[in-house]
């Protein structure tokens, strides 16, 4: 797989720059090495006025497919909630090949590459931020930016260059960030998450409506 030097502004599969994360993948990728173990492209509609903002690949699922959400329990509920409200022609992502599309929706992450214990640290959300900074700036008017958690919530902001205190991070709240851009928030879609019952599956879809009513 390769990109084009034309969208390497929005995602780079070779990048390196940050060490500790790039010395990482090169392990997992000789512990599995039918692993993508790389950076994970952003993945949907590139038109879309959906963008949704994960944390980071996860160790076996988009680490290991190369599809954000893609193979992983964060991407069940997640895939079904998007194929619920229309945003995908089926419920389920197993595999980059499995035949799955996006309408109007793009999945992308605040970090590209899996960190160690899944925690990437702050220098590395800042190195990364200027991928998802031009990503945004590619959303048309009246787009929706939907971000899975607290620190992709953070990363949004501090890409739009925006303060952080100005807009709290609370669950299916809705923030106006300028631009002709609204900010929406979720509890990430995580095992951890979704069996402690901190987020349940009506509560997820609840913010699938709002954002479905939002865009129409």
């Amino acid at each position: 797989m390769s990109v084009p030097n034309s969208q390497k502004a929005v995602f780079n599969l070779d990048c390196r720059e940050c060490e500790r994360l790039a010395v990482f993948l090169d392990e997992v990728g000789e512990e599995y090495p039918e692993y993508h173990a790389r950076p994970v492209a952003p993945f949907g509609d590139k038109k879309a006025r959906l963008l949704i903002v994960g944390l980071a690949p996860g160790m076996h699922g988009a680490n290991a497919t190369g599809r954000p959400f893609t193979g992983d329990h964060a991407g069940i509920l997640l895939y079904e909630s998007l194929h619920k409200y229309g945003f995908s022609n089926q419920a389920q992502a197993v595999s980059r090949d499995d035949g799955l599309q996006l309408t109007n929706c793009r999945i992308t992450n605040a970090v590209k590459c899996l960190p160690p214990q899944n925690k990437p640290t702050g220098g590395e959300i800042n190195t990364c931020n200027r991928y998802l900074k031009n990503e945004l700036n590619t959303l048309n008017n009246g787009s929706l930016i939907l971000a899975l958690g607290t620190i992709a919530h953070n990363a949004v902001l501090k890409a739009l260059g925006l303060k952080m205190s100005s807009f709290k991070f609370g669950h299916a709240r809705l923030h106006d960030v300028g631009n002709n851009l609204q900010l929406l928030d979720s509890y990430h879609c995580s095992r951890y998450n979704t069996q402690t019952r901190r987020l349940t599956e009506a509560m997820f879809h609840d913010v699938f409506r709002m954002a479905k009513e939002y865009l129409q």
